[in-house]
C-alpha cells in the first residue's frame, strides 16, 4: 500500500511540474515579439531514490531559466551606439549638401561666376548705364547666395539643438524608466524570476544605447546601474542623475545632476553625433564659407578702390560690406552704391575699362588658399559630399553590423514558435501519460482498499 501511495503521490506532483512546464511555454508563444524578451526554460529536477533514507524519488521544479546571453546583449547595444550616430550623421549632413550645390546657377559658385561675368561684360562698354547696373544685381545676387547658405547652416544648427534637447529627454524618461525597474527588483525577491521585468529592462537599455554610449554593471540583488561614457552615473540602484543641455554658449554642452561638464564622455549614438556637428563639423563648415566671402569681399573692394568711377573720382564707398569675420557670409551685403560709382576705370585712363578688366580677372586668381573663389568653394562643396558619403557608409555597415548582432541574439534567446510546439508536443504526452499511470494507481488504491475487511 504505502509503495501504491508513493507512487501516486510522485505522480501527481509530477503533474504540478507539466503544469508550471506548461505555463512557461505559454508565456514563451506570447511573448515570441515581445521588445526585449528572451525564451525562458523550466529546469527540472529528478529528486533522489533511496527508500532505505526516506528517499522516494519523483520530479520537481527546478528555477525558471533564461535563455538571455549578456555578453551578446552589450554587443547588439554597442553596435546600436554606432548606428545611432552614424544615422544622425547622414541625417543631418544630408541637409547640408544641398546648400553647397556646385552645379546651382543660383548658388554661391554660379553667382560669383555670374559676378565676373557683369564686370567682363562692363568691359566692353564701361559707361553704358545698363552694364554698371548689370554689376550691381550681380554683387547682390552674390550676396544673397552667401547669405542662404550661411542661414541654411545656421538652421541645421539649430536643429541639432532642438535634437540635443530631445534626446536629453529621451535618455532621462528611460533611466527614470530603469530606476523603476530596480526599485521591483530590490522590493521583491523573486522579481529575478520574473521575465516580463526582465524584458522591460533590457528593451529599456537597447533604446538608450542608440542615443549614448554608456556601462552597465548588474548588482547582486537584480539592479542594473548605468553609467554615461563608463564613468557618469545615469542609474545607481533606485536613485535616477538626471542630465541637462546647455546651450548658453556657442558650443553644445551636457551637465550631470551637479551640473559638472561631461560631454568628452558622450562619443556615439544619436547624442554624440549632435554634439560633433554643433561643436565641430557645422562651425568647420561656416568658418570656410566665412573666409570665402571674407575674401571675396576684401578682394573686389581692394580692386575697386585702385580705380575711378564714372566721373573720374577715387570711389568712396565699397561695394561689399559684412560685419566681422566671423559672420561674414551671414552678414556681407551690397552697399547703397550708384552705378556711376563703380570704378570701371584706371585713374591713368579715366572712363576707360581697366579696372573692370582687373576685377573680371580676379575670377582666376589664387586669392583663397592658392585656390580661385569658385575652386575655394568647389573644395568645401567636396569636403561635405565626402563628409556625406561617409555617414552613409558608415550607416549601411553598422546597420549590418547591428542586425548581425541581433540574428545571433535571436538564435540565442530568441523565442522559436517550432521548437516551443515541438516542447508542447513533447510534454503533452508526458502528461498524459502520467495521467494514465495516475488513474492506474488510483484503481490500485481503491482497489486495495477494498479489501480491507470492515
Amino acid at each position: 500500500m504505502g509503495n501504491i501511495l508513493t507512487s501516486l503521490l510522485n505522480s501527481t506532483g509530477a503533474l504540478q511540474v507539466y503544469d508550471r512546464v506548461f505555463n512557461v511555454i505559454q508565456n514563451n508563444i506570447t511573448n515570441a515579439n515581445t521588445p526585449g524578451y528572451a525564451k525562458q526554460d523550466q529546469a527540472l529536477v529528478s529528486m533522489a531514490f533511496n527508500p532505505s533514507e526516506q528517499m522516494w524519488g519523483g520530479l520537481q521544479a527546478g528555477p525558471t531559466i533564461s535563455a538571455r546571453n549578456e555578453y551578446i546583449e552589450q554587443d547588439v547595444r554597442t553596435q546600436q551606439q554606432q548606428l545611432g550616430d552614424a544615422q544622425q550623421r547622414a541625417s543631418d549632413l544630408g541637409q547640408v549638401q544641398p546648400l553647397f550645390d556646385p552645379t546651382s546657377t543660383n548658388g554661391i559658385a554660379g553667382s560669383i561666376n555670374s559676378f565676373f561675368n557683369s564686370f567682363s561684360q562692363l568691359a566692353v562698354n564701361p559707361n553704358d548705364q545698363v552694364a554698371r547696373q548689370s554689376v550691381i544685381e550681380s554683387a547682390n545676387q552674390v550676396a544673397q547666395s552667401f547669405q542662404t547658405t550661411s542661414i541654411g547652416l545656421g538652421q541645421v544648427s539649430h536643429n541639432a539643438e532642438n535634437q540635443t534637447r530631445n534626446a536629453v529627454t529621451t535618455i532621462n524618461q528611460l533611466t527614470a524608466q530603469i530606476t523603476s525597474l530596480n526599485q521591483q527588483y530590490r522590493s521583491n525577491s523573486s522579481a529575478n524570476q520574473d521575465a516580463g521585468l526582465d524584458a522591460q529592462m533590457h528593451a529599456a537599455l537597447e533604446s538608450l544605447s542608440s542615443i549614448a554610449n554608456f556601462s552597465v554593471i548588474k548588482t547582486s540583488d537584480g539592479a542594473t546601474n548605468v553609467y554615461l561614457g563608463g564613468q557618469t552615473p545615469l542609474v545607481i540602484g533606485e536613485t535616477q542623475f538626471t542630465l541637462t543641455s546647455d546651450f548658453s554658449s556657442p558650443q553644445t554642452v551636457i551637465r550631470d545632476s551637479q551640473m559638472n561638464d561631461v560631454t568628452s564622455q558622450i562619443n556615439s549614438g544619436s547624442l554624440g553625433a549632435l554634439i560633433q556637428e554643433k561643436n565641430t563639423t557645422l562651425p568647420g563648415y561656416l568658418a570656410q564659407l566665412n573666409t570665402l566671402a571674407q575674401n571675396f569681399a576684401d578682394q573686389v573692394n581692394g580692386q575697386l578702390s585702385q580705380g575711378v568711377d564714372k566721373n573720374g573720382s577715387a570711389p568712396l564707398t565699397n561695394l561689399f560690406s559684412y560685419n566681422q569675420p566671423s559672420d561674414a557670409a551671414f552678414s556681407i551685403s551690397v552697399s547703397d552704391i550708384s552705378p556711376d560709382q563703380i570704378a570701371a576705370a584706371t585713374a591713368a585712363a579715366p572712363g576707360g575699362n581697366g579696372n573692370a578688366i582687373a576685377v573680371s580677372q580676379l575670377a582666376n586668381a589664387p586669392a583663397v588658399n592658392g585656390f580661385t573663389f569658385t575652386q575655394a568653394y568647389g573644395d568645401l562643396s567636396a569636403q561635405i559630399g565626402r563628409d556625406v558619403s561617409s555617414a552613409q557608409q558608415d550607416q549601411t555597415q553598422s546597420q549590418d553590423l547591428v542586425t548581425q548582432a541581433q540574428q545571433q541574439r535571436q538564435t540565442q534567446s530568441g523565442v522559436s514558435l517550432d521548437e516551443e510546439a515541438a516542447k508542447m508536443l513533447q510534454f503533452q504526452q508526458a502528461y498524459q501519460a502520467v495521467g494514465k499511470l495516475v488513474g492506474v494507481l488510483n484503481e490500485l488504491t481503491q482497489t486495495v482498499i477494498n479489501m480491507i475487511p470492515q
